[in-house]
């Protein structure tokens, strides 16, 4: 039996926004696709609904893929391709498989001969580093910034010294609830000449994308608590 294709399915960043950012080519590649990888099930299935492609979600087909799922547990997961339908990974937000779970299933399905197809969607990191001003050419994206305050501020430090270093853009997220006392290190711990930018609820009604120095960052007032948000730094200027 012919296998089934593993499509890599981007979600919205900001609630409200599927028909404006999902494309065409996405929208049909779900309106045929009935079994799916999600991080969250209520998230996956109300992101589906709002395309309004006039499909039963009851119908569709949905497995949990997180950060708890142990590789054994993904072939099991994968079954169905393996019986000739094709499957969704859908994140969380954004794009699958960057700062998501759904690498995880895009390396088994390498390892057993899978057709894995990525579909252009929003990435909350890239649309960020595009609208910094900062280098494209040479840039990291380290995830999210340790818990620990003292980790957290020598994290912030090093990314610094990086940047400078490797003539690097440096890239990071941290847990919307926290972003606050994330801002108030940089502001604190940084270099003044250092840039940053800021980019909070990217393709949102209230995005703001703003890049500053450190030290007129000090000056200027932000509220980032519970607002998704990504950070970018460079120092080579």
């Amino acid at each position: 039996m012919k296998k089934g294709k593993l499509y890599l399915i981007p979600n919205v960043l900001a609630e409200g926004t599927a028909q404006e950012i999902i494309s065409p080519q996405v929208k049909d590649i779900i309106k045929n696709t009935t079994h799916y990888l999600a991080e969250n099930l209520r998230t996956a299935r109300r992101y589906i609904s709002s395309l309004r492609l006039g499909l039963t979600i009851e119908e569709l087909q949905f497995e949990i893929l997180d950060k708890k799922t142990k590789e054994a547990k993904v072939a099991q997961l994968l079954k169905p391709i393996f019986e000739g339908h094709d499957m969704g990974v859908i994140s969380e937000a954004g794009c699958p498989g960057i700062a998501d779970p759904g690498a995880v299933a895009v390396a088994y399905a390498h390892q057993k001969g899978i057709q894995v197809v990525p579909l252009a969607g929003p990435s909350s990191m890239f649309m960020a580093l595009m609208g910094s001003g900062f280098n494209g050419q040479s840039f990291a994206f380290v995830g999210y910034i340790p818990i620990d305050k003292k980790a957290r501020i020598d994290t912030i430090k090093q990314l610094e010294a990086d940047s400078t270093k490797f003539r690097r853009t440096q890239i990071f997220m941290e847990t919307p609830f926290r972003n606050n006392h994330l801002m108030d290190d940089l502001k604190q711990h940084l270099n003044p000449n250092t840039k940053l930018c800021v980019a909070k609820n990217i393709s949102g009604k209230d995005e703001m994308i703003v890049t500053k120095t450190i030290a007129e960052w000090r000056k200027t007032k932000v509220d980032l608590h519970k607002i998704p948000t990504v950070f970018v730094l460079d120092t080579n200027f």
